[in-house]
C-alpha cells in the first residue's frame, strides 16, 4: 500500500507575552499564514485520514486555523519530539490509514524529514512537506521515503 506523510511545522508564533512555551499562541503573520495550508495540502498530497497534532497552543491553533480535514488526534508526544520520538507515534498508526500528517515543531521535523529521504529541507513555520512510499508505516525506516513536494507558506 502506499502512504503519503504530509509534515506540517506551526505556523509563526507570538513571543511578546511571558507564557510558557507550550502556552504561546499564533502572531498576527502566523494567523495569516496558516489557513495558506490547508488549500496547499490538498493540492499536493489529497485528503487526510488522520492528523496528529501537538498540544501545543500554536500547533493546535495552526491546525484549526488550516482547514486540514480528517480524524484529529492531540498527542502530547509530538510537542518538542525528537524525530526518534515522532517515527514512534508514526509507527503505531493503524493500518487502514495511508495518509497521515503530522502539526509540529522543529528541529524534529526538519530532521524526520532529512532522515527519512536525505533532502536536507529545512521546515521554516508554516511550511510543509509530503513524504511518499510502499508499504507499512513501520516500513519507512527501511525502504526510506521519497519527497514529493514542499513549500513554505507565506501570506
Amino acid at each position: 500500500m502506499d502512504r503519503t506523510l504530509v509534515v506540517v511545522r506551526h505556523a509563526k508564533s507570538d513571543w511578546q507575552h511571558d507564557l510558557a512555551d507550550e502556552e504561546r499562541p499564533l502572531a498576527p503573520r502566523g494567523r495569516r499564514e496558516a489557513p495558506l495550508i490547508g488549500p496547499w495540502v490538498a493540492t499536493h498530497a489529497g485528503e487526510l485520514d488522520l492528523v496528529i497534532c501537538s498540544t501545543a497552543v500554536r500547533a493546535r491553533q495552526t491546525l484549526s486555523l488550516s482547514g486540514l480535514s480528517g480524524t484529529v488526534k492531540h498527542d502530547e508526544r509530538v510537542y518538542a519530539a525528537s524525530y526518534q520520538d515522532l517515527m514512534s507515534v508514526v509507527d503505531e498508526v493503524p493500518d487502514e490509514v495511508s495518509t497521515l500528517a503530522l502539526v509540529g515543531h522543529n528541529p524534529g521535523l526538519s530532521d524526520l524529514v532529512r532522515i527519512l529521504t536525505n533532502e536536507p529541507v529545512e521546515l521554516k513555520t508554516a511550511a510543509v512537506a509530503v513524504l511518499a512510499w510502499r508499504g507499512g508505516w513501520p516500513d519507512v525506516w527501511s525502504r526510506r521515503a521519497s519527497l514529493v513536494s514542499h513549500a513554505a507558506m507565506r501570506g
